[in-house]
């Protein structure tokens, strides 16, 4: 069987992040919710995802499909329900679509077809903000599929350890005189990974291949360190999909930080209002700021985008892909993709400057700025001019 995901009605409640990747590609809890399926299913899978974002991210179709919307994460009812459908059967979840069986060129029309219920629980992404308020259950989730049947590397005897057989340390992980509480939520180590010495750590979290913590770091769960990445300072309730660096002290709570991303020394984000009221955060869904219906919401800032030492972040600040912010003051509450500036006004960051930058960043961890990279940046940069106001 084949097993397509594809990207659903709320692919544009998860801008910026979906600017640049398709919602399968979201990271929440240890893995992408690409690499859940994948592992759940013991299959790889393609996506149908937007037109300019198909060459990085193809379909490929086969005589007998399962479509999978990629907003839902994978569980073993959801999963062998899915794997059980046949010809002319969608499972629902409610009114919304989680998965049907297609044949190949097959003109689909869901209204004829055989509509199960879907069964257990459920994971779903729809929002931007879902993603660190539903990490903890997404971590809980992967520890368990990640670690099944399977032994952790030992604790180093300098490490404090509480709850230990909730500590899972893969192969080439460093940790040398760290505090690790996993009371409250799983603690996962990756692969040639480090903890620098003086961090402490609460579950749930996750520290994922080639990511480090550097010395002192305070981490307060359920957070997740996405691969490739470097954090210090305090971090709390937040995800970071990979590749991006919070190197410095300063704190990050509830938030979600895109790849390549590095955040200047001593940034700060609000993360709750003075008044304690509920969070609107900028919907790209309705071009309006929209009730999270949450007390405690930060800063979500797209791939590519950077920020200089002392920024300061309003309480539900939205950032777009390539946006450059530094200088006095707090700005705006929501940047427009390829902004440059501050407090004090922006303009349009350059493309071909945006790019320069790009090339040497991925260059730096051995990667290339591909052809493909750059066409989704241009045009990422043309669709989001109309927000742009220089």
């Amino acid at each position: 069987m084949n097993y397509i995901l594809f990207d659903g009605p709320n692919r544009d409640a998860l801008l910026p992040f979906t600017y640049t990747r398709p919602v399968a590609d979201i990271r929440v809890g240890i893995l992408t919710i690409r690499e859940k399926w994948e592992l759940f299913l013991g299959a790889t899978t393609t996506t149908v995802t937007e037109d300019y974002l198909s060459d990085k991210f193809p379909m490929v179709e086969m005589e007998q499909n399962i479509m999978i919307n990629a907003s839902y994460t994978p569980t073993e009812v959801l999963v062998n329900q899915i794997k059980n459908l046949t010809e002319n059967q969608a499972i629902f979840d409610g009114e919304s679509m989680v998965a049907f069986y297609s044949l190949e060129d097959q003109d689909v029309d869901l209204d004829a077809y055989e509509a199960l219920n879907c069964e257990g629980s459920i994971l779903k992404i729809e929002t931007t903000w879902d993603i660190f308020s539903k990490n903890g259950d997404a971590i809980n989730a992967d520890f368990k599929l990640l670690t099944v049947d399977r032994t952790s590397e030992p604790i180093p005897e300098q490490t404090v350890a509480f709850n230990p057989e909730q500590i899972f340390i893969e192969e080439g992980a460093k940790l040398p005189l760290c505090v690790l509480n996993a009371t409250d939520g799983p603690i996962y180590i990756g692969k040639n990974s480090e903890i620098m010495e003086g961090s402490m750590v609460r579950g749930p979290f996750a520290l994922c291949e080639g990511s480090t913590l550097k010395m002192g770091t305070k981490i307060y769960g359920p957070t997740t360190v996405g691969p490739y990445s470097k954090v210090g300072g305090e971090v709390n309730n937040s995800v970071i999909f990979g590749f991006s660096n919070k190197g410095h002290d300063g704190y990050l709570g509830n938030s979600v930080i895109g790849e390549w991303c590095n955040l200047g020394a001593d940034t700060n984000n609000s993360n709750l209002k003075n008044n304690y009221a509920e969070v609107r955060l900028w919907s790209y869904e309705t071009d309006n700021f929209a009730n999270t219906g949450l007390q405690y919401c930060g800063l979500m800032m797209g791939d590519h985008s950077k920020c200089g030492i002392n920024t300061m972040f309003n309480t539900g600040t939205v950032i777009g892909v390539s946006a450059n912010i530094f200088g006095a003051g707090f700005p705006r509450n929501f940047i427009p993709s390829f902004s440059w500036g501050g407090a004090k006004g922006f303009t349009t960051y350059l493309a071909s400057k945006a790019f320069e930058v790009a090339t040497v960043v991925m260059k730096r961890r051995g990667l290339e700025f591909s052809v493909q990279e750059s066409a989704i940046l241009e045009h990422v940069f043309n669709h989001s001019a109309t927000y742009r106001n220089d």
